[in-house]
């Protein structure tokens, strides 16, 4: 038995890895052809039956994919979008919850506020990872992405609080919206409150105890179960526990690992997270014939109808609440001045669009308890399930797969590209001043009697020329090395005092987290390279 379905699991991570090599040569963005391939798949006569249990998806899955995505969230760029994220990430989720909840009470005959507002909680938050897969490789704004990334962290945790309540309501009968608005409060804040306090601990493990690239990348791999667990013990959210957590780290990683922690755990947590985020979206698909089998009380036309008829909603909605923010945020910008940031309409409409339904989705609906009580069945459960699975095929496919024409349609460029470069050679400019400084300080001797140190000296130089004519205030001498150990010192010592000077710019907001991401990422390679010609 064991044997059997461990080569069913990796079977489907064969085929996982090779579907998106195909998607990718036919420029389809994997979660998309995962989810048409799992589709088409469980048509195939003699495909097995794979049913899921939602406990491994909330306890496998959702930790480390979030966990992954709030480490790659710049916290600077998150803290500058709070209001944007808020709005989306709490004021959305709320408002499609409500609508979603009273659409589908008068839609379906039968079917309860209480459940309409499982199913609103369900299928409220989008997708992150279907997001940025797709306009990956495509050239839209990176705030727009940043917005969409920070959403998806703090939209998961609100519906699913609205989730659980309605579940509650469903299960017990009664609803006290004073009682529930008080308990998500305390339940948000308190599973943000615990991941802040596991991920400090975990810091200062990392800052002050001996650790080795192997162990850092387990601590990686095991914070975001610790995080979610230890919240979900209490009766608090494990997702913002996650995400609160996830952030915190992601803010201090320059100073908790070494250059071969962070060259490690990124090409660990990327292969994670491929595999994770790739086993779900498939998933999707193969899932259908199963719920399709169930239904009792509806049937297939009705459910689709059904399915299409919220699917075209929750795309309404969100398209509805972004202008309108949007409208207000403009009208306040003419009434308080300039320090109000209000996106163009394109960015607007791309942020409006890009409202893909995926994995928390799917992990909500298959956790919808089996029976109420004792003999008594839940009701609609498979409905549910079906116009959920719906939702996140249409969304996905449809807007999916029309964000790249309509970005080419509409002309949609990365306004800040510009202002991006110049922060490039802003950045490469003073690094390379303090370099400089640094060589004629404390090298003097070696740069009158050795080449290489006044070769390296003199690239230094040529780099300061040319970063200050590309910011329109001289070309480059080819990098020499030599195996010689002081020479190597020397350009080891550089390699520190950048990562210092990276460290003040991340404290004073000097420059973007991102860039600054993407420097030590280029120090942590060059340093690599370095060590390993030592050894």
């Amino acid at each position: 038995m064991i044997e059997s379905r461990l080569l069913l699991i990796l079977t489907m991570l064969f085929v996982i890895t090779m579907l998106t090599m195909l998607g990718n040569k036919l420029k389809i963005s994997y979660p998309i052809f995962l989810v048409i391939a799992g589709l088409i798949i469980s048509m195939v006569p003699g495909t097995p039956e794979i049913k899921i249990n939602p406990e491994i998806v909330f306890l496998i899955f959702l930790p480390p994919v979030l966990f992954s995505a709030a480490m790659q969230m710049p916290w600077i760029d998150f803290w500058k979008l709070r209001r944007r994220i808020a709005l989306l990430g709490f004021g959305l989720v709320f408002f499609t919850s409500t609508i979603i909840a009273f659409l589908s009470q008068a839609l379906i005959p039968g079917f309860t506020l209480a459940l309409g507002f499982v199913l609103g909680g369900i299928i409220s938050p989008p997708d992150a990872v279907a997001a940025t897969s797709v306009l990956k490789g495509l050239k839209v704004p990176r705030g727009v992405v940043n917005l969409l990334e920070g959403e998806s962290l703090v939209n998961d945790a609100s519906s699913l609080i609205v989730y659980r309540f309605a579940l509650l309501a469903v299960i017990s009968g009664q609803f006290n919206a004073w009682d529930a608005t008080q308990s998500f409060f305390i339940v948000a804040g308190m599973g943000a409150l615990i991941g802040l306090a596991i991920a400090a601990v975990i810091y200062l493990i990392h800052r002050f105890f001996p650790t080795t690239t192997a162990i850092d990348t387990a601590f990686t791999l095991i914070s975001p179960y610790v995080m979610y667990l230890v919240a979900e013990h209490f009766q608090c959210s494990g997702v913002l526990s996650v995400v609160a957590g996830g952030l915190f780290l992601s803010y201090h990683s320059h100073r908790m690992f070494t250059y071969q922690s962070r060259i490690n755990t990124t090409s660990v947590w990327s292969t994670l997270t491929f595999l994770l985020n790739g086993f779900i979206f498939i998933l999707i698909g193969l899932q259908m014939p199963f719920i399709v089998s169930n239904f009792t009380k509806n049937t297939v036309k009705e459910a689709l109808v059904y399915g299409l008829i919220i699917s075209l909603a929750v795309i309404v909605i969100r398209i509805v609440w972004v202008y309108t923010s949007n409208y207000i945020r403009l009208r306040i910008k003419r009434k308080w001045g300039p320090s109000v940031v209000v996106p163009s309409n394109k960015e607007t409409f791309l942020v409006a669009w890009c409202g893909m339904r995926g994995v928390v989705s799917l992990a909500a609906a298959l956790a919808i308890p089996f029976y109420l009580k004792e003999g008594v069945e839940f009701p609609y459960r498979y409905l549910i399930l079906f116009i959920t699975f719906v939702v996140i095929i249409v969304t996905l496919v449809l807007q999916g797969l029309t964000i790249s024409p309509l970005i080419r349609l509409l002309k949609i460029k990365d306004g800040s590209e510009d202002k991006l470069q110049e922060e490039n050679q802003q950045l490469k400019l003073e690094l390379a001043t303090r370099a400089l400084e640094y060589i004629d300080r404390n090298y003097k001797k070696e740069l009158e009697h050795s080449e290489p140190f006044l070769l390296t000296r003199n690239r230094y130089s040529h780099m300061i020329d040319a970063a200050k004519r590309k910011l329109g205030m001289a070309a480059e001498l080819p990098a020499t090395e030599d195996p010689m150990p002081k020479f190597r010192q020397l350009l080891l010592e550089l390699i520190d005092l950048k990562r210092k000077e990276l460290t003040n710019y991340r404290i004073n907001r000097r420059f973007s987290e991102t860039l600054i991401k993407e420097k030590e990422w280029e120090l942590d390679l060059e340093e690599a390279r370095l060590r390993s010609r030592k050894k």
